[in-house]
């Protein structure tokens, strides 16, 4: 994903404030914590000039740049432990999480590369595990597609 990660340097170089400094530390802890994640550009249209986003067996989080927050929103993050207590957003939702960094902010490295690690490992443990309707088979009791049972 070369094309991806020179968007996210230019998105980078863009913002040229503390946004930037905020976004390049992050993506450099999300590194160390997944050497093998992979760097995507997403949503990009006309009103939009897309997203940085970082995957490994699915989205783990996207890095959103607002005017006075760096935002990352964990694509399953109402699933995973935060011990270090980093998720400060979109706390009301089912499945997303997302941590706001504001001008200043410290970033808890250990903890988020906790976080990172986790979301991987949520994303690569729902990949090994067949779908429903795969699991189902002969024997599961279910009937499809049988005919003349006169019922």
């Amino acid at each position: 994903m070369e094309r991806a990660s020179a968007f996210i340097d230019n998105k980078i170089k863009e913002l040229g404030d503390w946004r930037g400094k905020t976004l390049a530390k992050v993506r450099g802890i999300i590194h160390a914590a997944d050497p093998e994640i992979v760097e995507e550009w997403k949503w990009a249209k006309a009103t939009s000039p897309g997203t940085p986003v970082w995957s490994h067996g699915g989205i783990v989080c996207t890095g959103e740049t607002y005017k006075g927050v760096v935002k990352l929103t964990f694509a399953k993050g109402a699933a995973l432990r935060d011990p270090s207590h980093l998720f400060n957003s979109s706390l009301e939702g089912n499945v997303r999480r997302a941590i706001d960094i504001h001008e200043g902010d410290e970033v808890d490295e250990a903890g988020l590369k906790d976080l990172i690690r986790a979301a991987v490992a949520l994303n690569l443990a729902g990949k090994n595990e067949a779908r429903p309707e795969a699991r189902r088979g002969a024997g599961s009791g279910r009937t499809v597609g049988k005919r003349g049972s006169g019922a």
